[in-house]
């Protein structure tokens, strides 16, 4: 790094000509040679050249002593404020430190889910997860869609035959089955069929007040296919889900509020949902990976494990973390009442 920025300057410089030069010179005092006689006795071509020389050399130093830790620290700065690689059907960024951003982005079909979306949204999420500067994921749509259902023209030709054996849809539960980071959900609009399903299957789910939910394939002849009656029936019990199911009836983000189906609902638009859900992505981000990825995991385990197992699962996880250097750090902070600085480690 140091050395390609010394080259940068270099390279810069000479592009100049020597009235350049003398200009920015005159703007840096720390280059002046103190007995000012000799640059006066010296022919024109050598003063260039001196100049040039002595002005390249100091360039040089810059970059590699004083420049190269802030340069390396603003680099560092501005990935986190970058947009992340290209895809056809998704956008990525990291609107905040540590916080990855993945946006659906199919507005003409009002994001609706298929195959092509699944490979690029596993895949970014899949990076996220191995990145070490990201602590936290959120999910997003459009203002008037988060998704609002699977893409029919993709299923409705399928057979039993191909849906079986090419096992159809089974890669859309990559997020519940393999990613370790949390994962928020800010849903804005209609979130139908798998567009409902996508967003139950992230560990925190917030909505606005006027966001639409449901899981309507009853009405297409077929049932939830990626976890909307396992999930939705855990969120709500039975009772409230099978009615939901069977008869395809939408509810609201107040509703998924009251019933617990979202953390938070926010009065307002995408961008206020945005604004809290970047609050809390970046809560998360700021503790110790170690302690969080635990944390997930222990919820996650009490909605499969009976509650004597899960109590026993929780308590050989806690006992582990004593294992951590965090927990020291952690602990030691909280002792000397100073903010912990984490190792994630």
């Amino acid at each position: 790094m140091q050395t390609n920025n010394g080259n940068a300057y270099m390279q810069t410089l000479q592009t100049h000509n020597s009235a350049s030069v003398l200009s920015r010179l005159h703007h840096r005092p720390r280059l002046h040679c103190s007995n000012t006689t000799e640059y006066q006795q010296l022919p024109a071509n050598s003063l260039t050249t001196t100049i040039d020389t002595m002005f390249a050399r100091r360039c040089a130093r810059l970059a590699t002593s004083r420049t190269a830790v802030p340069l390396t620290s603003y680099l560092a700065r501005v990935r986190q404020y970058s947009s992340g690689p290209s895809y056809e059907h998704i956008l990525t960024s990291t609107p905040k430190p540590g916080v990855g951003l993945i946006t659906l982005n199919r507005p003409k079909a009002l994001n609706a889910l298929f195959t092509p979306l699944f490979t690029e949204l596993n895949d970014a999420l899949s990076k996220y997860d191995s990145d070490k500067d990201i602590g936290a994921i959120i999910i997003t749509g459009s203002e008037k869609a988060f998704a609002a259902g699977a893409d029919i023209k993709e299923m409705a030709p399928l057979t039993f035959s191909a849906a079986y054996t090419d096992n159809f849809i089974a890669p859309w539960s990559h997020l519940a089955n393999s990613i370790r980071k949390p994962v928020i959900a800010a849903v804005s609009g209609y979130a139908l069929g798998g567009g409902c399903e996508l967003a139950l299957m992230c560990d925190i789910l917030y909505c606005t007040s006027n966001a639409t939910f449901g899981q309507p394939e009853i009405k297409l002849g077929t049932i939830p296919g990626a976890g909307g009656s396992q999930r939705l029936t855990r969120a709500i019990g039975k009772s409230k889900a099978m009615e939901l199911i069977l008869t395809g009836k939408n509810f609201s983000g107040k509703e998924a509020g009251e019933w617990g189906v979202a953390a938070q609902v926010v009065d307002g638009g995408k961008e206020e949902l945005l604004e809290a859900a970047f609050k809390t992505a970046e809560t998360i981000a700021g503790y110790s990976r170690v302690a969080v990825v635990a944390g997930k995991e222990v919820v996650n385990k009490s909605q499969e494990l009976s509650l004597r197992e899960g109590v026993e699962y929780e308590r050989r996880l806690f006992h582990s973390l004593f294992g951590s250097k965090d927990q020291k750090i952690g602990m030691t902070a909280f002792a000397e009442k100073k903010k912990p600085e984490w190792s994630n480690e």
